[in-house]
């Protein structure tokens, strides 16, 4: 498996879109080429150990971290306060 050089900004996308909870792994996947257990190992690397545990215990079993197990009703939530996103980068107010 060819491991991919992401810059830190891309990280940082990264985790905040695995934080997410309304955004599915098959999402990350799609942007950024990392399955679900590589989304895990960059998690693990690049937090703290108690923010990681805290953020497993979070999705572990979580349906809408996982397309295949999501309800007809979660298909995309969108903050009424947040305005468009260009280049997953949210426009500040």
């Amino acid at each position: 498996m060819e491991k991919i050089a992401f810059t830190d900004k891309e990280i940082d996308r990264i985790i905040e879109m695995a934080w997410e909870d309304r955004t599915t792994f098959e999402a990350i996947e799609v942007q950024f080429g990392l399955k679900e257990k590589e989304v895990i190992e960059l998690m693990r690397k690049e937090m703290k150990a108690s923010s990681f545990k805290m953020w497993r215990k979070r999705t572990n079993g979580r349906t809408t971290k996982h397309a295949a197990l999501r309800g007809d009703g979660a298909n995309r939530f969108k903050c009424k306060s947040q305005r468009a996103i260009t280049h997953n980068k949210i426009s500040k107010r």
